[in-house]
């Protein structure tokens, strides 16, 4: 591999944790203590226009039944995040206090004070012939490790919790589109843009290319809110081969559609 393409393989190890990483280059530890479950636990409102201040939480053992499990993205692998996957929020902070909001939610750090939460790491597979040699190390590498990771971090509050989550964090990317530094359990990072992309999914949803930079070097990620009733699905998503190679890539919308639909 060409050291470009190392530090910027490098850049992206810094923003998302070292234990989403190695599941990104091979674990294949399945959730198979939650299966497929069925049913759905929205917790939405009863209609458009109601009063959602009453709304209640779903409980911990909702949550995980609307949780994505292995089998319910195809072509992909689904754990639970353990311990060294999740990050508090007081470990995350930014040299602009407006964009704190967001560089939790980047962090897969919890909005506020959730009822009930819960964290699943999505790996795609890699695609078949990816491993060809090819003349160009780039496109070589980009071939070989095109593999999204998703960290989706389920939150359910009471009221008007998840709404309110969602507004301020549409608020910090309007007000850091620009730019910020984040610092996350004592690694500074450079956050070089925000823009704005389309998505759909739940009640509300709300998606952003997140740039990041460092030595000159760029790559992206993806940060992916869906609001169903009173549940904020959060999905951060890298992409080793893209980050490599310093281009963007697609979001991940089939783990997107998937979390939407257990959500509904």
């Amino acid at each position: 591999m060409r050291p470009t393409a190392i530090r910027r393989t490098a850049v992206a190890a810094t923003v998302m944790s070292l234990a989403l990483l190695t599941a990104a280059c091979g674990s294949d530890t399945a959730d198979k203590d939650n299966g497929k479950a069925g049913g759905s636990a929205s917790g939405k409102p009863a209609g458009k226009g109601a009063d959602t201040s009453a709304a209640k939480a779903l409980t911990a053992a909702e949550l995980e039944k609307v949780s994505l499990a292995q089998g319910d993205v195809k072509g992909h692998k689904i754990a639970k995040a353990g311990p060294a996957d999740a990050i508090a929020a007081e470990d995350v902070t930014s040299d602009k206090p407006a964009c704190d909001v967001f560089g939790d939610a980047l962090m897969g750090a919890k909005a506020g004070t959730p009822a009930a939460s819960t964290q699943r790491k999505v790996v795609s597979e890699p695609k078949k012939g990816g491993d060809k040699e090819s003349d160009d190390p780039a496109e070589a590498f980009k071939a070989a490790f095109d593999i999204t990771t998703t960290l989706t971090t389920l939150a359910s509050y009471d009221g008007k919790g998840a709404e309110e989550a969602l507004t301020g964090l549409r608020t910090a990317a309007t007000e850091c589109a620009s730019g910020f530094t984040l610092t996350a359990a004592g690694s500074k990072q450079k956050i070089a843009k925000i823009a704005e992309v389309p998505v759909k999914g739940g009640e509300e949803a709300v998606a952003w290319t997140v740039t990041v930079e460092a030595d000159g070097e760029k790559s992206a990620m993806k940060l992916i809110q869906i609001r169903q009733g009173t549940t904020l699905a959060s999905l951060t998503s890298l992409n080793l081969g893209a980050s490599g190679a310093g281009g963007d890539f697609d979001l991940p919308t089939a783990v997107i559609d998937a979390q939407a639909g257990k959500l509904a």
